[in-house]
This record gives structure tokens, sequence and C-alpha cells, in this order.
């Protein structure tokens, strides 16, 4: 029992290691020297004007979040469409019901405005 605990422990220290070693060689090899160009926003040699931090508009979030939705729909809908015929007619509701829901989602998103641009 000893000998299994033990291959734990080498499974443990050789993990370890293997996410400490990259940092150390970084830290060895980096350069050290800094100067103010280095902390720039942007080292395009050009100075920057305002600041960095700038606001978006929530509606850049809600298109993303919306586009995001429909592709992962896209994702399922296509391996289902390869193997529709041999899978039955219970697949056939079960992805209908699926497909009612993104469609509900859809319109509860339209309804509210999240689609319009303006």
């Amino acid at each position: 029992m000893l000998l299994d605990w033990g291959y734990v422990a080498i499974f443990v220290v050789v993990g370890a290691g293997m996410v400490s070693l990259p940092f150390a060689i970084i830290a060895l090899l980096s350069p050290r020297g800094t100067s103010p160009h280095k902390r720039d926003t942007y080292e395009s040699g050009m100075e920057p004007i305002g600041q960095a931090w700038s606001q978006f508009n929530v509606r850049y979030y809600l298109f993303s979040l919306i586009f995001v939705v429909f592709d992962v729909e896209i994702i399922y809908l296509y391996p289902w469409a390869v193997v529709a015929r041999s899978l039955g007619a219970s697949a056939f509701y079960s992805i209908a019901a699926f497909l009612a829901i993104l469609v509900l989602g859809l319109a509860y998103a339209w309804r509210k405005g999240a689609l319009e641009w303006s």
C-alpha cells in the first residue's frame, strides 16, 4: 500500500516541477532592464492620448452573448442532423424542444430590444 502512495508522491513532485520549472527558467533568462518607454500603455512609439480605460455600451455584450448562444446551437444541431434518421422520433422531439427553447429566448431578446442597434 505504501508503494501506491509512492506513485502519487512521484506524480505530485513531477507535476509541481513541470509547473515551477518554466517559471524558474523565465525568471533566470528574462531581461531586467526597465525604461520609461517600457512602462507606456502601448510600445508603438506614439504617445498615448487620453486614458486607457474606456466604457463600452452594454449592447455589444448582449450581441456577443446572443451570437454565442446561436453559435452553440449550430454546434449541437450539426451532429444531430448527420444521424437524424437513425435516432428515431424521440430524438426529433427532443431537438424540437431544444429549438423551441432557443426560439423563445430569441423572441424574448427581440421583445426586450436587445437586437436594436440604435
